[in-house]
């Protein structure tokens, strides 16, 4: 007899989504996790005494009604939030504020910055329907569309054109399209392009980056939310898949690292852990990187080596700076930005730079060389949510492109600290209290992010969004379409699957409703 009906490798939300859906169905289910603490990069961790920062994503993304109702989702508490975000240059120019309320989003945007930034808008989100429904990132159950079919999805010229984009154009090609006043509209377009490239290691001008734009830009049309921040940060959603779990009767076993997905004769039996522990299984869902799977914890000999190269060229090279700050009181941003002081525009602020700006810095960067002036998201999550930080202080965390990855005059870790003060500046020109507020900070590089969560080359994507990476070219629970994995028994369930990045829960979902399906469980 087994140990288990089922081992999930991974205690992220996509395994824990799994997890819970396999113990929901009846199976004994475990879930390995070679972390001290569940959640991954959905997790909410006390770096500081007191203060408790969104360490990697920070929120739950539109997610598919029939996903929100087997997970319970919608009974989470959500911070209410009039403002999502807030755009910006740093240049004096007018914040392009993103108010929750879709009307009043468009009344701003009229008022302060015109009828073309509405119209561009309006046109953005209409070349993005297309490509949503070809991409069918969030169709719970489907599997990824071969190309024939992302193109069948356009019901005219226009949406054909749009798909066409989204495979072989450029992020500029499309903002150029939209929003083409560079002056004018300089907040938005530096908004749309880092949304685009923060998935990618390419500049905005290069052909293939627009189908990360699509991805960015896409909105189920069965969602029951939008983007949303919860009450305790994303971690709260770790919580809730970890009660489910272990209050069926999951185990959930943390600091258990899989070194080994055995299998004999084409099938799975189990798994062997770093301790040498044996645990068997006839079913095996794998939620990190798909390559790591197949490429580090199976043996090669069970594998053909087309299937093992494939899996071997996914892109992985994140290049990203990523911070936390232990704020000692609140910020106070000066003129021309003194509307920034009002806590509800604080959740997040993007200090944004030009598309073309941004694709010149990548260049630089591919050379060595640190941004002079990098790209940075702010957010400071304490404001609305006081649980994150001590009385009168804040917890405040950024983002900025691009960390060269590729070598350079300097040594890594003093780029590290380079570009980490050029963030800091940044903010502290905005707000000139933000330097001197800090008690603690720490920094974190692609390389740290790796070695933290287990993401290659700290690839939050598990497998950037190149062209090449996405639609069938993205594997779905049993592997690439006309490609599967020939052992019986396994599944993938990563972010790098179809539906994945971001906080979807497609994925495990995917994986875990197909190895149900395979042994006659299906509901």
């Amino acid at each position: 007899m087994a140990d288990y009906d089922a081992i999930v490798i991974g205690g992220g939300h996509n395994g824990l989504t799994a997890a819970v859906i396999l113990q929901r169905a009846g199976l004994r289910t475990v879930c390995l996790e070679a972390k001290r603490y569940a959640g991954g990069m959905a997790s909410t961790v006390e770096l500081f005494d007191g203060y408790r920062f969104e360490i990697a994503g920070s929120v739950q993304f539109p997610t598919a009604a029939t996903v929100s109702r087997e997970l319970g989702l919608d009974t989470l508490p959500t911070v209410d939030a009039e403002v999502m975000s807030v755009a910006l240059r740093g240049v004096g120019d007018d914040p392009v504020v993103q108010y929750t309320d879709p009307v009043k989003l468009l009344a701003h945007l009229g008022d302060v910055h015109g009828a073309d930034a509405v119209n561009g808008m309006a046109g953005l989100l209409a070349w993005s329907q297309a490509p949503t429904r070809a991409l069918g990132r969030f169709e719970a159950g489907a599997p990824p569309k071969t190309l024939d079919e992302m193109f069948a999805c356009a019901t005219n010229e226009f949406e054909r054109a749009a798909i066409d984009d989204m495979l072989f154009g450029s992020v500029t090609d499309v903002l150029d399209r939209y929003l083409p006043d560079r002056e004018k509209h300089g907040a938005l377009r530096g908004s749309f392009t880092v949304l685009a490239v923060n998935t990618l290691y390419r500049g905005p001008a290069i052909p293939g980056s627009a189908a990360a734009l699509a991805y960015g830009l896409g909105v189920p049309d069965t969602a029951s939310v939008l983007m949303k921040k919860l009450r305790g940060g994303i971690g709260a959603l770790t919580s809730h898949l970890r009660e489910q779990f272990e209050t069926h009767g999951g185990e959930l076993r943390l600091r258990t690292k899989v070194t080994e997905i055995a299998v004999d004769d084409g099938r799975v039996r189990g798994v062997r852990t770093e301790a040498g522990e044996a645990l068997t299984a006839p079913v095996v869902v794998s939620a990190i990187a798909p390559d790591l799977t197949i490429n580090r914890l199976v043996d090669p000999a069970a594998l053909p080596a087309g299937i093992r190269d494939r899996y071997a060229r996914i892109d992985h090279r994140g290049s990203y700076l990523q911070m936390h700050f232990a704020l000692d009181e609140p910020l106070q941003f000066a003129a021309p930005y003194e509307m920034l002081n009002d806590p509800e525009m604080q959740a997040s602020i993007g200090i944004f730079n030009t598309p073309e700006e941004v694709q010149q810095q990548w260049e630089e960067c591919r050379r060595g060389i640190v941004p002079t002036d990098p790209t940075v998201v702010l957010q400071i999550p304490s404001v609305r949510d006081p649980q994150l930080a001590p009385p009168g202080k804040q917890a405040a965390s950024a983002f900025a492109l691009w960390f060269p990855i590729e070598g350079g005059p300097g040594s890594y870790g003093q780029m590290k600290v380079e570009m980490g003060q050029r963030v800091i500046d940044k903010i502290t020109r905005l707000a000139p209290n933000f330097e001197g507020s800090i008690i603690r900070h720490t920094t974190f590089t692609p390389r740290h992010m790796g070695t933290m969560f287990g993401a290659p080359d700290g690839d939050y994507c598990h497998g950037l969004l190149n062209p090449n990476q996405i639609g069938p070219n993205r594997p779905g629970p049993k592997g690439f379409l006309g490609q599967p994995i020939p052992v019986d028994g396994l599944y993938l369930a990563s972010a790098g699957c179809h539906g994945g990045p971001g906080i979807t829960f497609i994925p495990g979902y995917n994986a875990a409703h197909q190895a149900l399906a395979d042994i006659g469980r299906s509901r």
